[in-house]
């Protein structure tokens, strides 16, 4: 019976072996099956890039290279209220007509404004693309800015500010850059202050428009039923005509500053902190092993439930020493920087031992961690990087990012090498190389006064290696 037993284990073992070997060589496969992404320069510098999967619908958009970091104290908040006025109008159609031309094709416009970019795109029928294209080269060359839509914005603006102001994430955030990079482009707000909104002219539109919005800083990125062939004409029929007017705008680095903001209320129940180091850019090799550092520690939300069982060591203990009510890592690149850290809510009491605990695990990665946890953050990272893309839109974000950020799209399965590549020792070089003696960011909103004092959380990034 024994004899028969262990051979019926070995078997089972086998074919579980034979299974995952399957299983891998399925997702190879299905990386290298990705429908190529194809990307064209037009004459004047417009760069053209499209997936094909021949969806029944599809995603078009201009990415482009102008955001708040392009901006000066006096006219930041500009390039965010430039997306505002982007849908009130042209010289060609009135918002009304512009409303029930999407409205008809059963299509959605929208915008975004970033630190580093602007973002228009529509979502539509693959048959409606052509139309689609047509009304984003309108809407970005023909704006009509006219002063009572404007002065109508100031006022929509000045109330997104508000709700923005009661989201603590979003607060926390623009105070860690702020403070992270006092005195640069980078430490400004995407919206802007309250007194440049009140005061943004027709003239500060328009002149933001012709020195950031040029040809050679503009991607068209299609994603869905769309043909690459077919974009490429559309582009050069509606776009075609843009001109380079402007010597390019020079990028000035940003320098990083370790120091702490505390916005101290002790009414408020729970304190928000964002502690964080200086990360790597788009294009630094370390930042692939960063991201893998990242989804290493996690997230975790006292509403979910296992935390006990975690793989990710900081979900255990804040579940089980009630450390905190919630983190997350987070790991936000720009073009030549980043910032690498936890965003956490906690009660005042708490935030004395989630600090400890979290250096403590930044501790363990540059010195102790494991092969296991590399091994199934990497896994993770790669379930994650494939879910994201799941989507025409997301799809079309990943296209227009990264041709601005790298002029070309990473193919999944190059990404999915990098992933591979990293080992447990890179974890710990590269960790070591950001983490170890350096003088870290710290942005605290609510009850802080539990947060220790900034020098003892900046001697809390040294220790004494064995």
């Amino acid at each position: 019976m024994l004899k028969v037993a262990s051979t019926v284990r070995f078997i089972a073992k086998k074919g579980n072996n034979v299974r995952a070997l399957a299983t891998a060589a399925a997702y190879k496969q299905a990386l290298v099956n990705v429908p190529p992404t194809q990307l064209t320069v037009l004459d004047n510098g417009i760069r053209v890039a499209s997936e094909d999967s021949g969806a029944a619908t599809a995603t078009v958009g201009l990415w482009i290279d102008a955001g708040s970091r392009y901006e000066n104290s006096k006219n930041n908040g500009v390039a965010h209220f430039l997306e505002h006025m982007a849908f009130k109008g042209t010289s060609k159609r009135s918002q009304t007509d512009l409303e029930l031309l999407v409205e008809n094709m059963g299509a959605h416009l929208n915008a975004y404004t970033s630190r580093e970019q602007t973002v228009f795109y529509a979502k539509c029928l693959a048959n409606d693309v052509p139309a689609a294209i047509e009304i984003l080269a309108d809407i970005i060359q023909n704006s009509s800015l006219a002063e009572p839509e404007i002065e109508r914005e100031r006022g929509v603006i000045l109330r997104e500010m508000q709700d923005v102001e009661s989201n603590l994430q979003e607060v926390v955030f623009d105070h860690l850059h702020a403070t992270a990079f006092q005195g640069t482009p980078l430490g400004q707000t995407i919206l802007g202050p309250t007194k440049n909104i009140k005061k943004i002219s027709k003239a500060d539109l328009q002149q933001y428009i012709k020195t950031h919005y040029q040809p050679s800083r503009i991607v068209l990125s299609g994603a869905g039923g769309v043909s690459h062939g077919k974009l490429v004409d559309l582009a050069n029929k509606h776009l075609g005509s843009l001109k380079n007017t402007a010597t390019d705008v020079e990028l000035l680095p940003c320098r990083y500053t370790g120091s702490d903001i505390r916005v101290r209320d002790d009414s408020m129940p729970l304190a928000h902190i964002a502690i964080a180091v200086e990360g790597a850019g788009w294009t630094d090799a370390d930042n692939i092993p960063l991201m893998v550092a990242n989804t290493l520690i996690g997230a975790w939300d006292r509403s979910q439930g296992g935390a006990a069982n975690n793989a990710s060591y900081l979900a255990r203990a804040a579940s089980c020493e009630n450390l905190c009510h919630s983190f997350q890592s987070f790991n936000t690149c720009y073009k030549d920087t980043g910032l690498w850290g936890i965003y956490f809510v906690a009660e005042p009491m708490q935030i004395d031992d989630m600090v400890y605990n979290i250096q403590k695990e930044w501790n363990k990665l540059c010195t102790s961690v494991t092969e296991g946890e590399v091994e199934r953050a990497k896994n993770l990272l790669k379930t994650n990087m494939l879910l994201q893309l799941d989507g025409t839109t997301p799809v079309c974000e990943d296209i227009g990012r990264q041709i601005l950020c790298y002029n070309r799209r990473i193919p999944l399965h190059e990404l999915d090498a990098r992933i591979d590549s990293v080992n447990v020792q890179n974890i710990r070089d590269v960790c070591y190389k950001f983490l170890f003696d350096r003088c870290p960011v710290v942005a605290a909103v609510g009850p802080t006064e539990g947060l220790p004092d900034y020098t003892r959380i900046r001697g809390g990034m040294y220790w004494v290696r064995v």
